[in-house]
């Protein structure tokens, strides 16, 4: 273990890849757990590390045989069980940071920037001393964050165990998950306290809490999207996906999805109220109505750029949906669909329409989910076009969106064999290192 007295910043420990004995890579560091006592202070008693599978777990810091510069080593000995905050846990990145706290000799307040603690001699890890910037008045006694930064040691403030919505601000906690993709931060996201989810949610923008919200569990969506202002909500719904918006909607209470649909833009309301029609486990309720629909005098080089668009998945970017005008859904008569692969061996400036597979399957929008899986199965397929009786395209079922309504309703959250077992060893008392 780092010897006694070797100050470790919190803020900076965060990413941190962590290595068993050998050398090899377990995860990285998302969170410092604290224990803040009503008397003396903080105490760490864990890392969260997150490993392969975005999963967080727990691993206690007696477990931990040093803490240096990039790195962290541990024994080897990881439990896989999904990290669950106890009631008396304070998570020092997600909760801290940024936290407003006042100086007890009544010079006034700062902002938490980050947290040193440091090893004793008896092997506790505790939190010693604050790196802050102080508050400095502005016009009519507003405070802005403008002020000198110093190191306190943790006695000459109070505050720190304060709770309630507002403690702390998320500009710092999205600033470490700046790079992470929609669905780790999803998975970040779903970790954290519901107070502290509903502030980061607030403070992200509309496209990026669109592309979040997808990817959450129903109920965290659900709470998520209620506790936003009404217009504020409308404008994240038009930004998702429209079949994901419908699926949304449904779980919310009638009247507060009517009201939802009345302040969306009058374009996004149509598409998602005409999902909203059809049953759950039917092609007309598993398909988007946004998937890339092209006239077949289309240029192949402009059909790549289409796919090229950053809100297609990759299973709606795999193929272009050729129709005569209009290309918005409904369309006009459905001709066939031109794969990317067929396209990119082809001369950029050919038309998509000497290119039409005219012979794949279609579905009609009351196809049971059944058949539209063993369609998209026995053909090898990652989208197939839905229909109406006039052969014009309503939209397009994904692979993706099949696999959501097949897996068991908690698979975001629920333990596999494989997952619930321990990584690297036994770790069979692990409520002992929480204290």
């Amino acid at each position: 273990m780092s010897s006694a007295g070797t100050r470790v910043f919190v803020a900076r420990l965060a990413g941190t890849m962590v290595f068993d004995p050998l050398g090899d890579q377990v995860g990285r560091v998302r969170d410092v757990v604290l224990l803040l006592r009503p008397k003396g202070v903080p105490r760490a008693v864990g890392l969260v590390v997150e490993v392969p599978g975005r999963r967080r777990v727990f691993l206690p810091l007696t477990r931990v045989t040093s803490i240096d510069a990039g790195q962290v080593i541990s024994t080897g000995l990881l439990n896989m069980r999904r990290f669950q905050q106890r009631s008396l846990e304070t998570l020092a990145v997600s909760e801290l940071l940024d936290r407003t706290v006042d100086f007890v000799d009544g010079s006034g307040s700062a902002s938490i920037e980050d947290l040193a603690m440091e090893q004793q001699r008896t092997g506790d890890w505790l939190v010693t001393q604050l790196f802050v910037r102080r508050h400095v008045p502005g016009k009519g006694g507003l405070l802005r964050r403008r002020g000198e930064t110093l190191v306190v040691d943790v006695q000459e403030v109070t505050g720190l165990a304060a709770h309630g919505a507002g403690a702390q601000g998320a500009a710092l906690l999205l600033a470490a998950y700046n790079d992470l993709k929609p669905a780790d931060l999803a998975d970040a996201l779903h970790d954290l306290s519901v107070t502290r989810r509903l502030e980061v949610a607030r403070a992200l923008d509309d496209e990026r809490l669109a592309d979040v919200l997808e990817e959450l569990p129903e109920d965290d969506q659900v709470a998520i999207l209620s506790a936003l202002e009404r217009g504020r909500a409308a404008d994240v719904l038009e930004a998702m996906q429209p079949d994901d918006a419908a699926d949304l909607l449904g779980e919310l209470p009638l009247a507060e999805a009517a009201e939802l649909l009345a302040l969306m833009e009058p374009e996004d309301a149509r598409d998602v109220r005409r999902l909203l029609a059809y049953e759950d486990d039917t092609a007309g309720g598993l398909m988007t109505t946004e998937p890339v629909v092209l006239p077949p005098e289309t240029s192949i080089a402009a059909a790549l750029a289409h796919v090229r668009r950053q809100d297609l998945t990759p299973a709606l970017a795999s193929m272009v949906f050729v129709t005569r005008p209009p290309a918005e859904t409904p369309t006009g008569r459905f001709l066939g669909v031109v794969h990317l692969q067929r396209m990119l061996r082809e001369a950029p400036h050919e038309s998509i329409g000497g290119l039409v597979e005219s012979d794949i399957d279609v579905v009609t929008a009351d196809a049971p989910l059944m058949h539209v899986t063993r369609l998209l199965a026995a053909y090898n397929l990652l989208a197939l076009p839905v229909v109406d009786a006039e052969k014009r395209l309503l939209g397009a079922v994904s692979i993706d969106d099949v696999l959501d309504h097949l897996l068991p309703e908690d698979w975001r959250e629920a333990d596999d064999h494989e997952t619930g077992s321990v990584l690297l060893g036994d770790e069979p008392d692990r409520g002992a290192d929480r204290g």
